[in-house]
């Protein structure tokens, strides 16, 4: 199980890929993409989405294994992470 340290980091990894790639053009980003995009362990991807997902920062469309199929930011996740890069983060 990973620590609240490591649980953080999955959700800003998962929050900033999906920025880059709306940035890029790319609305949204396949489970699988988001996996090897970011290197977080299957379940502990599915954990950190359903807890975006849960705070209103992300649209998350499930497999029937209850994995990510698809992702992307929602507007609020969008402005999360423009307040973070007007802050410098």
């Amino acid at each position: 199980m990973a620590t609240l340290r490591e649980r953080q980091e999955y959700r800003m990894r998962i929050m900033r890929t999906l920025y880059a790639a709306m940035e890029a053009n790319r609305p949204g980003v396949t489970g699988a993409e988001l996996r090897d995009g970011v290197g977080v362990p299957e379940p502990d991807l599915a954990t950190a989405c359903t807890y975006l997902a849960d705070e209103g920062m992300l649209l998350v469309e499930w497999t029937t294994h209850h994995t990510p199929a698809t992702v992307s930011l929602t507007h609020q996740g969008i402005r999360l992470m423009e307040a973070e890069e007007e802050a410098g983060g």
